[in-house]
């Protein structure tokens, strides 16, 4: 594939939690997390982006929303389990990025607020539609997920070097 093509990358928020008497680490999804992750998926599959890769916190929420939302996918891709998702800024999750195979065009990073949130408002120098308005108002709510493009090697990703193409959040 040429660095020229258009890559997608795909910020996708676990799905709500629940809060037993566990590390944060640990917390699993509540009920209605897992009915939303389900649903996120559906939307997900509803992009026609074929993932090559998803980059997924090793948390049991991420771990458990994305098990849920790519059963909803035509294509299950690479999935690597990245401690450094967990609880990352949006410069750590920039430099996770920056490390992706150039073989890789399509990518999900299944994360965590504030640092998904940020990493979107960061990454997005311009955007299509009412995407960055929708964002704007609903936030980064659980089960959310903003799609991306830009163009370029995934070493050069970098601030402002994208464009917001999309946003959903259960209720959106």
């Amino acid at each position: 594939m040429s660095v020229a093509e258009p890559r997608r990358i795909v910020l996708f928020r676990h799905a709500k939690a629940d809060w037993p008497q566990v590390s944060d680490h640990e917390r699993p999804l509540a009920d209605r997390g897992r009915m939303d992750a389900a649903v996120a998926g559906r939307k997900l599959a509803d992009t026609d982006i074929t993932f090559d890769l998803a980059l997924c916190s090793t948390a049991i929420r991420t771990r458990e929303t994305w098990k849920l939302a790519v059963h909803e996918l035509a294509h299950r891709p690479k999935t690597v389990y990245e401690e450094r998702v967990y609880e990352a800024s949006p410069g750590e999750l920039i430099a996770v990025l920056n490390e992706t195979p150039d073989d890789a065009q399509n990518v999900i990073l299944v994360g965590h607020n504030p640092g998904v949130q940020g990493l979107a408002e960061i990454l997005a120098g311009s955007a299509e539609g009412d995407a960055r308005e929708r964002m704007s108002r609903r936030g980064f709510p659980a089960a959310a997920f903003a799609v991306l493009s830009f163009t370029g090697a995934w070493k050069s990703l970098e601030p402002g070097g994208a464009t917001l193409l999309d946003y959903w959040a259960p209720s959106e």
